[in-house]
């Protein structure tokens, strides 16, 4: 492959700039973010930081409900009156909503003349080194190529827009044409704002001041609300932070260049924000000063050695394939780890619905943190694309709302632990929200989002320090805490302590769903898949934590019977059941559905991103999940960009290659934009959609499952390759074990693979009739021994290891 074509794998072109928000590029260094049109002679970047969102600490805090309330709900369910069920869930949510991630500004840099027509255009975004560039030619113009290059730096803290070919720039014409459509740079800003210019040591100055909303509620009676209130003696307030945005347009050697740096009031979520907009705008113009100082040259290199320190731990070539549609996955692929790279660094916030890009200041379920799918899934490819270290916002989140779910558990349910629902926002909102139950009356946030906790632990097995397992235990013990009370006897609503037969989650639901009795739709049932699937996997999570001995740490008392009871519960947990019809149920017993293709599929958590059920441990549960999947698909599930690489993770899975292409095509082909953005139907906006990151890193996720998995305690390599990846090569997947693949392929075989040990056991798994060597790294031959079981079609070899260990896997040699 020529070095053309290898940068041609990470390049998106595009041949017009974008009409909409969906079709922008974005560019970002986890905490500013900017969505880029590609404008000719004028760009327009909407700006966005991480921590700007409407409200305060108060805006978290919500009365309690009667606490008689949710256990008058058990006994309802418990009889099966799902009416009384229904009305008392409705009882036991709070009246409040989580807040909004709120846009920054829109600035419209006038960086060139505008022709009259121009041939040749392209924007491209360099996913490689995190660059978005647009080139144009212009009738008789004698400057080729003119254009615009645009990168946000990291450690800079700046955003960089250059000209390129595009004449020079006089700051003096910029300050004369403030106010009128020529100036050089026009800020609109959704909130009430003051802007400042001047010319200042031969560079035009922008500065916008402003505060966001006191409070945001959506819905039909939608309220949006600023306060009026002066900041008090420390510049503080109680809800609405302030904002500032410092941009500078100079002249350098390479062209007129833009510098953008902002900052939020956000001091921390049970902080007062600050409203001192003018020590924000001090902090946002030192960094500004400080990048004026250097070439762009020099910041640029600095960005993109810092962006490709992340970006090129892993690689996945389908180019051998030769197939569009390999080369459109493969585009796909990278694109969702550039985004991660993009919007989620250690200190930032977690990436939220639109990771850190929005620009409306009402946006589609708040741009919130969603954490009944669309946050966990945010952070699937993490671990096995290697990028653990870019989860770390998402483990600081959890870590906290292990503490802030507290109050939640006590008031709304009346256990110990902490209890957090479906939405969280900045100020870490843990109740269940005003509306439905089918959204809010899920109280199973926190083992989820402990998984993801646990799963690092796995992905560096035998080389975890003692600060992961450390950081894992609070989480798990609050979630167990919890999940421990909320287990009762299905037939009376009685808690664990009162019996010895088996246990179920009550009250349950499974996000969003509802089934049908009596020709109405109810929500709230005991014993869901789901809650039966996250309570057994962070009960036998936490059991491990504490065998490992970090519970024996401070703080936790000498007669703490808390391992006892999650051993008790886990002996006694009812398992999810299989219907008459051999498919894997939903709910407690066989229920009709409320939406059969509901693009939700909850009741297949064990399958994936969970990993209890495998053919080799759980064959009956395999086949049943394989035939649940096949009833939501037949009724029209995965319409939404989200829900369709749900189904490919859990087609990989399944090693189902045909599934896995349909999905693959779907997702990219009708659920994502001309930017490759996923989309999410929204009826309600002027384009019919709106973007949501979940989609696009979990199709990352799914498509390195395709690879290379290793949750059924073996390496498999190549366990569902689709159709049109008949050829390729992947580098630095990572497997639970701790182990890092290489491996490649031809015709859809096996070539050749490596395998850097992370333990002292490697078992591989490969396809039945597979003839396999293994060396070391000095070339010696290594000896194998057969093992299983092993899947359908599949084979199993062990050896020996040191961890840390390059074996080299080659193909026809036994």
């Amino acid at each position: 492959m020529s070095s053309d074509d290898a940068v041609g794998r990470h390049l998106i072109e595009l041949g017009e700039p974008s009409g909409t928000f969906i079709d922008s590029f974005l560019v970002g260094n986890g905490t500013l973010g900017a969505a880029l049109r590609g404008g000719v002679g004028s760009e327009v970047f909407d700006l966005n930081l991480d921590t700007l969102w409407s409200g305060g600490p108060d805006t978290a805090v919500v009365d309690p409900p009667d606490p008689e309330t949710v256990v008058l709900l058990r006994e309802a369910i418990a009889a099966e009156d799902h009416a009384e069920a229904d009305r008392l869930a409705r009882a036991n949510l709070s009246d409040r909503w989580v807040q909004s991630y709120q846009p920054l500004a829109r600035l419209t840099w006038a960086y060139g003349p505008v022709p009259d027509h121009v041939t040749g255009y392209r924007r491209t975004l360099d996913l490689r080194r995190a660059v978005a560039s647009m080139r144009y030619t212009a009738p008789d113009a004698a400057d080729p190529q003119p254009g615009l290059d645009v990168f946000v730096s990291a450690p800079s803290a700046v955003l960089v827009a250059t000209a390129v070919e595009c004449g020079t720039f006089a700051p003096e014409e910029a300050l004369e044409g403030a106010n009128s459509q020529h100036s050089t740079v026009q800020v609109e800003v959704e909130h009430p704002f003051v802007v400042q210019r001047e010319v200042r040591d031969g560079a035009a100055w922008t500065v916008v001041t402003g505060r966001v909303p006191e409070l945001v509620t959506p819905g039909p009676d939608e309220v949006v609300r600023y306060a009026g209130d002066t900041p008090d003696a420390a510049g503080t307030v109680p809800a609405g932070m302030g904002f500032a945005l410092v941009a500078c347009v100079e002249q350098t050697a390479d062209g007129a260049r833009l510098i953008v740096a902002a900052e939020s009031g956000f001091r921390g979520p049970a902080e007062r924000p600050s409203a001192d907009v003018g020590s924000l705008a001090a902090l946002a113009g030192a960094r500004v000063e400080a990048a004026r100082r250097r070439t762009t040259a020099d910041l640029r290199a600095e960005h993109e050695l810092d962006h490709r320190s992340y970006y090129d731990r892993v690689d996945l070539d389908l180019s051998a394939s030769g197939d569009p549609a390999a080369a459109a996955a493969e585009r796909y692929f990278h694109l969702g780890r550039y985004l991660m790279i993009a919007g989620s660094r250690p200190g930032t916030q977690p990436l939220n619905l639109q990771g850190i890009w929005n620009a409306d200041p009402t946006p589609p379920w708040s741009c919130d943190w969603t954490t009944n799918v669309n946050l966990p899934m945010a952070y699937w490819p993490a671990e096995p694309t290697g990028l653990a270290d870019l989860a770390e916002p998402l483990f600081g989140l959890v870590t906290d709302l292990a503490d802030a779910g507290r109050r939640t558990a006590r008031d709304f349910y009346g256990t110990r632990g902490a209890a957090v629902h479906h939405n969280t926002d900045l100020w870490q909102f843990t109740a269940p929200v005003a509306g439905e139950p089918k959204w809010s009356s899920w109280p199973s946030a926190l083992p989820w989002l402990a998984a993801h906790l646990g799963d690092h632990l796995d992905f560096a097995a035998g080389s975890h320090p003692e600060a992961d397992v450390a950081a894992a235990l609070p989480v798990h013990r609050a979630a167990v805490e919890h999940t421990l009370d909320m287990l009762v006897d299905p037939s009376t609503g009685s808690g664990q302590r009162d019996g010895e037969g088996a246990l179920v989650v009550s009250p349950s639901s499974s996000p969003e769903h509802t089934f049908v009795v009596g020709g109405q739709e109810y929500a709230v049932d005991a014993g869901c898949a789901m809650d039966q699937e996250l309570a057994a996997e962070v009960l036998g999570r936490y059991l491990a934590l504490a065998e490992h001995g970090a519970s024996t740490g401070p703080g936790r008392p000498s007669d703490d019977d808390l391992p006892a009871r999650a051993r008790d519960a886990l002996d006694r947990l009812r398992p999810v059941q299989v219907g008459p019809g051999g498919d894997l149920l939903e709910y407690m017993t066989e229920r009709i559905p409320g939406e059969p293709g509901h693009r939700h599929l909850s009741h297949l958590y064990g399958l994936y991103p969970g990993t209890r059920i495998t053919e080799t441990r759980t064959p009956e549960h395999f086949e049943a999940a394989r035939m649940a999947l096949t009833l939501r698909l037949d009724q029209g599930s995965g319409y939404t960009g989200w829900s369709q690489a749900w189904i490919l993770c859990l087609a990989a899975r399944l090693r189902d290659p045909a599934l896995a292409e349909r999905s693959l095509a779907i997702l990219i082909e009708d659920l994502s934009s001309a930017s490759l953005l996923d989309l999410h139907p929204a009826e309600w906006l002027p384009e019919g959609w709106v973007f949501q990151i979940d989609g696009n890193l979990g199709g990352t996720a799914g498509m390195a499952e395709l690879v290379v998995q290793g949750h059924d305690d073996a390496v498999s390599l190549l366990p569902t390759l689709p159709p049109s990846w008949s050829a390729g090569q992947a580098r630095g997947l990572r497997c639970r074990g701790g182990h890092v693949v290489d491996v490649a392929w031809r015709d859809g075989a096996l070539t050749g693979a490596t395998v850097t040990a992370g333990g002292h056991r490697v078992i591989l798994d490969v396809t039945l009739g597979t003839s396999v060597g293994v060396r070391d790294a000095s070339g010696a031959p290594v000896a194998t021994l057969p093992v299983g079981p092993a899947p359908s079609g599949r084979m199993r070899l062990a050896w020996d290891a040191t961890a840390g260990e390059r074996y080299t896997v080659i193909q026809g040699q036994a």
